[in-house]
């Protein structure tokens, strides 16, 4: 399955149901919170009573983030898709520290070439990358990514929207329980 797909799979997951749309960072540590709560929700509304939609959003402030997104979008461009995406993004998560500068400017971290991240990435989602990081038609979906945050006035992550509109109530500290009220509220 190492095969190229002729454009990345969307980060949806489910059908039907209110739209949960959630902006993310990959070395965040409030995004990883928030990620770690998406499979309890995922499975509180079931495939068909909830749509989840992950939105990349890159932050200058991590100094890795944006081949980090770029490398969780190329996944995305395999075969199986949004699966590989979701692998690395899960792998980066539970590993987050390995690709963070300490204080965000600091650290071993501070040697790391681009080609030993995604080698990182590679190893640790267990999900080759190097092709996919490599296409040049990539940046659309990027951009795409960073226009559709922009769009709705998404400044930082994580960032919760239902049914299109941004809710400021919610947070990846917050109950899972908190975020099914809000959904079912809709």
């Amino acid at each position: 399955m190492n095969q190229v797909t002729t454009i990345p799979d969307p980060l949806v997951w489910g059908q039907g149901g209110p739209v949960f749309e959630v902006f993310l960072e990959p070395t965040c540590p409030f995004s990883a919170i928030a990620f770690g709560k998406l499979p309890s929700l995922q499975k509180e509304f079931g495939e068909k009573g909830l749509v989840l939609k992950v939105w990349l959003q890159s932050q200058p402030w991590h100094m890795f983030s944006g081949i980090i997104c770029r490398a969780i979008l190329a996944a995305s461009c395999r075969a199986d898709g949004k699966a590989s995406a979701w692998a690395v993004m899960e792998a980066i998560y539970a590993q987050r520290e390995s690709f963070e500068f300490e204080h965000h400017c600091s650290g071993p971290n501070m040697d790391v070439t681009p080609n030993a991240l995604i080698e990182r990435i590679e190893s640790v989602g267990s999900v080759p990358l190097k092709v996919q990081f490599a296409r040049h038609d990539l940046d659309r979906e990027i951009k795409r990514h960073v226009k559709y945050a922009r769009q709705n006035g998404i400044q930082a992550s994580p960032t919760f929207m239902i049914n299109g509109i941004v809710d400021p109530g919610l947070g990846s500290r917050d109950p899972i329980g908190n975020w099914v009220d809000a959904l079912r509220k809709v």
